[in-house]
């Protein structure tokens, strides 16, 4: 037989005997109709059998999701949307929950929620699929929070420890450098085994490229996923990118990958939920928002864990960026958000403007999980650090006053300065593990009292560019270090 009649052997068998087993019968199925559209929401008339989040397939090849039901009529919110949907369409029934592909496949992607590329490439092709909207895992399948998930910033790794599974939250103004934070952080995930999904909600197009260039430059999309929810999207696509970018990490999650997933940001998703209930006609409560905003964080938050062994060992980090106006850390969004997460790293747009950068204002910032997810040794070098900080802040407002200080005081203010700038850093200039050690244990001994504040800069920079080639690691003794460090900090 030749090749090309055994290919077409099977398929034209198969055919035969469906044909032969065929029997004509009835079928009744539901059928909607348009009643209006518009701003992204359909009203739908028949379809008395639909389900709150059931996909709609309507006849034009638009697509959209119940949002709203009441009597006689729901309220669909649109997903894909032609030119030809309009009143009198007809909708049918999807039969299913929106999911979307998963897996290995999405590495380096940039997609919709719904899955689909925007980056030019092939559809996406994965054998896996998931809904949008899961339930968070049980208290039994999780585990405690003690690994620690590196960002490369100063602050944040030894003041503000963030562990793997972890939800801590980034809060400031406009223009503070939040989404830079967010970014190093991926960035700094390179070669540690961390998988990270970026979620854009409601960003302008000009900062989804900019970020999708700065991911490239540093070779971050081989392990970085990107969900583009953008302003001129659909309001529904936008209220479905963070659970879309949730669902992608979460699947790795449970194959036992540490996964670290940013929302950039949820004040945009609230906004634009808040814009679909209005439309909706639901019921508008503080600040217009919907009653169930809480809700819809908290479902979303709850997914990010850390499993326990039996249940895959994987993490999923979640960092959530809010926006604050003016400041106004306790606005409804926030305090919401704050309620949810394990902690806050607030940016204040005082500092920002003073010159003090990453500006997070370490008194109103905080770790729940604290030094639980902390290497020993960077714990031990690190405590008291953060009180002597705040405790400089405060008897520098008191010198502001013209004071005269005693010789000890003088030398508190002094060292507090020289801290300053120890935590000053450049935007894309992670610090490794070992160099958070170097510069604590070289702070903690007084081995940078002697430098003026405006040489500490220029001596933190030789010290961190010489770690690598010291030989030594976080297991290597504080003796060992103090040699080492007597010895760099005097080399020119």
């Amino acid at each position: 037989m030749p090749m090309a009649e055994a290919a077409n052997a099977s398929p034209l068998a198969a055919a035969r005997a469906w044909l032969q087993d065929y029997r004509p019968g009835l079928r009744a199925r539901e059928l909607g109709v348009v009643r209006s559209v518009g701003d992204g929401i359909a009203w739908v008339a028949g379809l008395p059998s639909a389900a709150m989040d059931e996909l709609l397939r309507f006849e034009d090849g638009s697509l959209g999701q119940v949002f709203h039901l009441s009597d006689g009529h729901l309220g669909a919110v649109l997903l894909h949307q032609t030119e030809g949907l309009t009143a009198g369409t007809r909708a049918m029934l999807g039969g299913r929950v929106l999911d979307m592909p998963v897996g290995d496949a999405l590495l380096g992607r940039v997609i919709d929620p719904l899955g689909r590329p925007l980056d030019g490439g092939d559809a996406v092709r994965s054998g896996q699929r998931r809904p949008l909207d899961t339930p968070s895992p049980p208290l039994l399948e999780r585990d405690f929070v003690t690994e620690p998930l590196l960002t490369g910033c100063k602050i944040v790794d030894t003041l503000l420890p963030i562990g793997r599974g972890q939800r801590q939250l980034i809060i400031g103004d406009e223009g503070t450098g939040r989404s830079a934070l967010a970014l190093d952080a991926v960035l700094n995930q390179k070669d540690s085994g961390v998988r990270c999904v970026y979620v854009l909600i409601g960003q302008k197009r000009s900062a989804v490229v900019s970020t999708l260039e700065l991911l490239r430059q540093h070779g971050a999309l081989a392990y970085t996923s990107v969900v583009v929810g953008e302003a001129s999207a659909l309001p529904g696509l936008q209220y479905l990118a963070p659970f879309a970018g949730c669902t992608l990490a979460e699947a790795w999650m449970h194959a036992g990958h540490d996964t670290l997933v940013v929302y950039d940001d949820l004040s945009a998703h609230a906004r634009a939920y808040r814009e679909l209930s209005l439309l909706l006609r639901r019921p508008p409560g503080r600040e217009a928002y919907p009653g169930d905003i809480f809700y819809l964080h908290a479902r979303l938050l709850e997914r990010a864990t850390h499993l326990s062994a039996e249940a895959g060992g994987g993490s999923m980090t979640a960092l959530p960026i809010v926006e604050t106006l003016q400041g106004e850390i306790a606005a409804y969004i926030p305090t919401n958000i704050i309620s949810i997460t394990d902690g806050q790293i607030y940016l204040d747009g005082g500092l920002f403007a003073g010159g003090f950068r990453p500006a997070i204002d370490i008194a109103l910032s905080v770790s729940r999980i604290g030094g639980k997810a902390q290497h020993p040794r960077i714990r031990a070098a690190a405590a008291g650090v953060k009180l002597e900080y705040l405790q400089f802040l405060e008897l520098e407002t008191f010198t502001r006053f013209g004071a005269r200080l005693e010789p000890a005081l003088q030398a508190r203010l002094k060292r507090g300065q020289v801290l300053r700038e120890l935590l000053k850093q450049e935007r894309l200039a992670p610090v490794s593990a070992a160099g958070h050690l170097a510069w604590l244990l070289a702070f903690g001994h007084g081995l940078l009292d002697a430098l003026a504040p405006a040489e500490v800069g220029g001596a933190l920079g030789r010290l961190l560019a010489a770690v690598p080639g010291s030989g030594l690691d976080l297991r290597s003794s504080d003796e060992a270090w103090l040699a080492w460090l007597e010895t760099a900090l005097v080399s020119p």
